[in-house]
């Protein structure tokens, strides 16, 4: 069944290749993933590369003309820079050119033209993953065992998304994190985007790899790690691993870059069903699916808008949603969609009519409140007018049958398309001296910010025994809200956000405080006379109250060789990614590469580690470490573990999970 709150999905290549000032890409279905296996995985529709590059490479010329003005200015357009696309695998960029994400960008190109970019960026030869056998657990270690209660089932950990995790838990205590040192690294061919989570139990690590197209059960219950099972897909994975049961089952659920969820037996790897949430050609999923109750719940998120902007796409038609998904046979249940389907609203100006409402795509992995028989997400932006009361909001929905209870919207008539960011030049026909025009799809009237709730909404209890939804949004505001009817009971402001955040990708819980890590606190243009005392960094805010208890602020560091290690080391510092709290200790990350440990109580900073640096990998993979994003930090077995890289808006890329330990005596 469908409910009024509609969401269409963006399904998508989460390859994050070549998305740029209107890059997108419409997913098709995956075929079917194989099975777990040791083996190296067979990558879909494959292309075969051509000879090597050589000095004068035929597609240097073509990715000037057709990629250049977007992959050249990363921060500019949110697209993966040119040294990214030149550490990923052929494959994944063919694949975004011909079947995925830049589909559409690519449609002038020929097949011929598709290889020779393609081959230029990735240099022709194919990744090798051999590492994967001689990483086989020997048989004592080879079985998973699933008998100890999970340590982290999705995203936020927990059902409610705390991301707090206790020292019996982890074995980790708050002394222990001043006394931390590498004890190894894993790097992955041809990567460049670290951007998923592992769930965990026991000792096992369920850790996805996007862009090798692999899930990996990495054992680390001792010295070494070594591999119990791989799952290798046809198409890269998107989403972090979440863990539950179905039936009695234990299984993993993940997304892939076409919208496609799979579902995963925990003890083989072997896979029970594959279903697509895809809703439009331009739906993807991004958030953490969430195992409950014996269904898959899918978010869905889109990237119509990165196309928008392009006179030439019929804008907008995609919006959020979730999906509900029967665990046994992955068949839907109901869909959840963010608005009503779009309309024709008005002609644009040249005969072709702008469709709308459209947008509020959902970017986050749900918190689950099993006392109400809801779930909560938070929504992104509008697309195209009307702006829609769903968008820049967060939303009850109800367990059961996917109907809307209550919705709070945070940020009004909020509509943005990437290639409006400013007027857009007169066509090069025009006369001299012509004044630049604005786009046919770009609004006429909108506060044009971008301030999705990309992190995740936390279901907690304070210590009057009160409980609140605490949601942080690109706009950096944290939010505490009432869960029954959605209501403010107090908000704190920590700048005016950026489309980069503000609050990103999640904020923590631990029981006392709410953890909100800024990455932009401004956006890029300031009216006139504004005073911007705020600064990249993270705050501890009372949970009760919202009152500010510590803040820290990222200061640039561009000491000897980190110029060249980290170009942006002077400018892309902010805490993105989403925090993580173990005991009384809080670890968070940042775009030039930190990671920081600091005292969740007095925010005194406890440990400080540059991973923006290269490894030797235990698997022989050369290793590279670059900004922390998304959700990267989680613990096990007495182990911090921290995967470092993201090659996308401008930020260092790199390929390795980093495993620390406190220093023997």
């Amino acid at each position: 069944m469908q409910s009024y709150l509609k969401w269409t999905a963006v399904s998508a290549v989460s390859v994050a290749v070549l998305a740029a000032l209107g890059c997108s890409q419409p997913a098709q279905q995956a075929p079917m993933a194989t099975t777990a296996t040791a083996q190296a995985p067979q990558q879909a529709k494959t292309a075969t590369p051509p000879p090597a590059a050589s000095a004068e490479h035929p597609g240097k010329a073509i990715y000037d003309r057709a990629c250049a003005a977007c992959h050249n200015n990363p921060e500019a357009t949110r697209a993966p820079a040119l040294d990214a696309l030149k550490q990923m695998r052929f494959t994944n960029i063919h694949y975004a050119l011909t079947e995925g994400k830049m589909k559409l960008q690519a449609a002038g190109l020929s097949a011929d033209e598709k290889k020779a970019v393609t081959d230029f960026l990735a240099g022709g030869g194919s990744a090798s993953d051999d590492w994967v056998a001689n990483m086989m657990c020997p048989t004592e270690r080879s079985k998973v065992d699933l008998k100890k209660t999970p340590t982290v089932v999705g995203f936020g950990f927990d059902l409610q998304n705390h991301r707090h995790l206790t020292k019996a838990q982890t074995g980790l205590a708050t002394t222990d994190f001043a006394n931390l040192e590498l004890a190894w690294s894993l790097a992955f061919p041809k990567a460049t985007t670290m951007r998923s989570q592992p769930a965990i139990v026991g000792s096992t690590l369920f850790f996805p790899v996007g862009e090798t197209s692999q899930l990996l059960a990495i054992d680390v219950s001792a010295a070494q790690p070594c591999l119990q099972w791989v799952y290798n897909s046809e198409l890269p994975l998107r989403t972090s691993a979440a863990y539950g049961e179905v039936n009695g089952r234990k299984v993993i659920a993940i997304g892939d870059v076409a919208a496609n969820i799979h579902l995963l037996d925990a003890a083989t790897g072997a896979k029970l069903w594959q279903q697509s949430v895809q809703l439009y050609p331009l739906s993807i999923t991004t958030g953490t699916p969430v195992i409950h109750g014996n269904r898959v719940y899918a978010p869905v998120s889109q990237y119509e808008i990165t196309l928008g902007g392009n006179d030439d796409h019929e804008c907008c038609k995609t919006h959020g949603a979730v999906v509900a998904l029967d665990g046994a046979s992955g068949k839907a249940i109901w869909t959840a969609h963010t608005m009503e389907e779009a309309k024709p609203v008005r002609d644009r100006g040249d005969g072709k009519m702008l469709w709308g409402p459209s947008g509020a795509p959902i970017w986050n992995s749900p918190a689950i409140d099993t006392q109400r028989g809801l779930l909560y997400v938070g929504t992104g932006e509008a697309t195209s007018e009307p702006a829609a009361k769903t968008t820049d909001a967060i939303l009850a929905i109800d367990l059961k049958d996917g109907s809307l209870r209550w919705s709070h919207q945070a940020t009004e008539n909020d509509i943005f398309l990437s290639g409006c960011m400013g007027n857009r030049p007169a066509p090069s026909a025009a006369a001299p001296g012509s004044q630049p025009r604005r786009g046919l799809n770009c609004p006429q009237s909108s506060v044009f910010r971008d301030v999705d709730f990309g992190a995740s909404v936390i279901v907690g209890k304070v210590s009057s025994g009160k409980e609140l939804l605490f949601a942080g949004q690109k706009s950096g505001t944290l939010w505490a809200l009432n869960p029954n009817d959605g209501s403010v009971a107090w908000r704190q402001d920590f700048g005016e956000g950026s489309p980069l955040g503000g609050i990103h990708w999640g904020i923590a819980f631990d029981g006392e405080r709410v953890f909100a890590p800024i990455n932009r606190p401004y956006g890029f243009s300031a009216p006139q006379g504004a005073v911007r005392s705020q600064k990249p960094g993270i705050h501890a805010v009372d949970a009760a109250s919202g009152k500010v208890l510590w803040s820290f602020a990222a200061e640039p560091d561009c000491t000897g060789d980190r110029q060249k290690r980290v170009r942006s080391c002077s400018s892309n510092i902010g805490l993105s990614g989403a925090p993580t709290v173990i005991d009384g200790a809080l670890i968070a990350g940042s775009l030039d590469g930190y990671l920081r440990v600091f005292d969740a109580k007095t925010g005194d900073v406890l440990f400080k580690y540059d991973t923006a640096t290269n490894f030797d990998s235990l698997n022989g993979i050369p290793g590279k470490g670059g900004a922390i994003d998304n959700a990267s930090i989680v613990a096990a077995n007495g182990t911090l573990f921290v995967a470092s890289g993201y090659g996308m808006f401008g930020q260092p890329p790199g390929n390795v999970l980093l495993a620390f330990k406190p220093k023997k005596n």
